[in-house]
């Protein structure tokens, strides 16, 4: 009788499986003990950007006026907001335009709306519109400012994910400005900002301070994301690895980042062009200023946070952290965690998206899950040839995008609305 060959190759490609995550599993251990001997270049550089404001270094250098404030949460951490105003006149205005606050994405801080000129730039081209423009930061970033008793050293400050992002942070800055302006506001958010806007609307005691929104490449779900890297850490489970040895931050300037990047794109996909692995093809992307970018950009994230999107992404869900049946049960008193119902956000809450055709993260399939499931139906801006990136960075989002969006929130305003 011959051997069954079909149980033999399934459980030969079973043990190449297990084999390659241990492979994975040790290089990472090596990877981040190698990165250790280096992480004083990593203090320095940190310590360096806590000095820096984002008001002083890339927006009242072309002549605009912005303050700095400091929004603490509820869980205690310590956020920055940039007020910015239009550049004529020199000084914050005593009756300023209709308050919006721009909420940035993952890896992103407040500076990914000033980095390009002042043409291209949303932040400049709100504020040329006579908004009061308003710029986030969530916990962690380069731009924020700690927490009230735990240092960045801590496992305990990164314990967070988009959740808390969500329901702490966008809260947090949402009730600031709004009790600031004494008024309803207006909010943009780009790909996790999104996702912390979409979840933040459905709690009542938030959305009720929000005159309108515009989601730049929405997400409330990721099962159909193709990006290629993005992909291939999730089958390596990478995210699971990193909490499982004790790595509570991401930080992807760091050596220990770049050498887990190097190791995921080493024999496994092509990485020549990282973004592109990253985000999808990106149309009107500026590459001749990858490099000012990398001054600001990326900033620090948790492996908590990277573990719940790839959650979203396994299960198709849009839900709380899942923590396991366990943990669930202590947590939320159920198996499952709670979902984030996007059918509560009231159909009275005017919506703007903007999405693109090359997009790899907020895939187009998964934009349109998440039109079905809201009760209003947004006013909808469909770019084929934009990618990800380009909703932020693109040299011709002002014609493109930026004009078709500002038209929606002018069609909406009331500045004296409270």
């Amino acid at each position: 009788m011959k051997p069954d060959r079909r149980v033999s190759n399934c459980s030969l490609l079973t043990l190449r499986g297990m084999l390659r995550a241990m492979v994975a599993f040790l290089l990472v251990i090596f990877f981040v003990f190698a990165g250790e001997a280096n992480c004083s270049t990593e203090h320095r550089y940190l310590h360096h950007r806590s000095e820096r404001s984002l008001c002083a270094e890339l927006i009242q250098p072309y002549g605009y006026p912005c303050s700095e404030h400091t929004v603490q949460t509820e869980d205690g951490y310590l956020l920055a907001l940039q007020r910015v105003s239009s550049s004529k006149g020199g000084v914050i205005k005593l009756k300023p335009g209709p308050p919006i606050l721009l909420q940035h994405g993952l890896f992103q801080g407040g500076d990914t709306w000033f980095v390009n000129s002042m043409e291209q730039s949303l932040g400049f081209i709100l504020a040329d519109h006579g908004f009061d423009v308003w710029v986030g930061n969530v916990r962690g970033t380069h731009w924020s400012h700690g927490h009230i008793s735990l240092s960045e050293k801590d496992k305990e400050f990164w314990d967070w994910s988009w959740q808390e992002l969500a329901l702490y942070d966008l809260a947090a800055m949402i009730n600031y400005v709004h009790a600031m302006a004494n008024s309803k506001i207006f909010f943009v958010g780009h790909s996790q900002g999104t996702i912390m806007g979409l979840a933040a609307f459905t709690q009542p005691e938030i959305v009720d301070m929000v005159e309108a929104a515009a989601l730049l490449c929405p997400i409330s779900y990721l099962s159909h994301v193709s990006a290629q890297f993005v992909r291939k850490m999730v089958n390596m489970h990478l995210d699971q690895m990193l909490l499982a040895m004790g790595i509570h931050q991401l930080e992807l300037r760091s050596d220990t980042g770049v050498r887990i990047m190097d190791f995921v794109c080493d024999g496994h996909i092509d990485c020549n062009n990282l973004l592109s692995s990253l985000t999808g093809k990106n149309c009107c992307f500026n590459d001749s200023r990858i490099d000012y970018y990398l001054e600001y950009e990326p900033h620090p994230s948790s492996s908590k946070n990277f573990n719940h999107l790839f959650q979203m992404i396994r299960k198709g869900t849009f839900a709380k952290y899942d923590y396991g049946w366990w943990g669930n049960m202590k947590k939320y008193g159920n198996l499952q965690p709670p979902s984030f119902d996007i059918g509560c956000i009231p159909e009275s809450l005017p919506l703007w998206m903007g999405y693109g055709g090359n997009d790899a993260l907020a895939d187009v399939t998964d934009v349109e899950h998440t039109l079905k499931e809201l009760q209003c139906k947004p006013e909808l801006l469909y770019l084929d040839s934009y990618g990800h990136i380009d909703f932020v960075l693109s040299v011709t989002a002002n014609e493109d995008i930026y004009k078709n969006m500002i038209g929606f929130f002018r069609s909406w305003g009331k500045p004296n609305s409270s």
